[in-house]
């Protein structure tokens, strides 16, 4: 069985200083650069959002960030209720570069970056939301997903969910992953649904020996 790790959004507007940090968000930086040089391809993921993105609170007139906005509601579709958010990784700003401490070099196998969220009208949360990328696993042999990040209960869900959805083997490393919610019992439940494992770093030996 071959395995990739998806690092989310490990950005600098996710982590202390940036825009919409999350708490402790640079402590993933060691934890996923040990787990590098352990997976046969690596795909980072960069929210690459535009300038007048919608789920930014700027571009409301009456709204602040973490308010929230009515979608839907048109013929045939639910309304829903969608979190406003700072402008945060901004195409090419230095909000939208990795952080500085992701160490590349430690791949042994290949490493690629996809970007999300390119779409004004799209939060882009899940790393899926790029239409290349389960081809390009698929086309790669990959069936096993390790999945980690920022932050855990929005991109780093989104993309385990839908990776289980296609078919994917999915695991959530949660000590490389910090979460923007401190109530993550929504998010545990909705992993044990979709049958997605959470483990820990440490226990990655033997997760993958139990699959075998």
């Amino acid at each position: 069985m071959k395995k990739a790790l998806i690092v989310v959004d490990v950005q600098n507007d996710f982590c202390p200083g940036g825009s919409l940090a999350v708490q402790e968000g640079d402590k993933v930086v060691p934890i996923i650069n040990d787990l590098l040089p352990k997976f046969d391809l690596v795909i980072f993921t960069k929210d690459w959002h535009p300038a007048k993105h919608n789920g930014f609170a700027s571009v409301y007139v009456d709204k602040k960030p973490f308010d929230t906005i009515e979608r839907g509601g048109g013929f045939g579709s639910c309304v829903h209720f969608d979190t406003l958010w700072p402008d945060h990784c901004v195409q090419n700003t230095p909000g939208a570069d990795i952080h500085k401490d992701i160490k590349f070099e430690n791949c042994k196998g290949e490493f690629y970056i996809f970007k999300k969220g390119e779409d004004v009208g799209n939060d882009g949360y899940s790393a899926f939301e790029s239409r290349e990328l389960a081809p390009f696993l698929d086309g790669k042999g990959f069936n096993q997903l390790f999945v980690c990040g920022l932050a855990l209960d929005y991109c780093v869900k989104e993309t385990a969910l839908d990776a289980a959805r296609m078919g994917f083997e999915v695991a959530v490393i949660e000590d490389a992953c910090r979460a923007i919610s401190t109530d993550l019992n929504p998010v545990y439940s909705a992993f044990e649904k979709a049958e997605i494992d959470l483990i820990e770093s440490w226990e990655l030996m033997e997760y993958e020996n139990s699959k075998q």
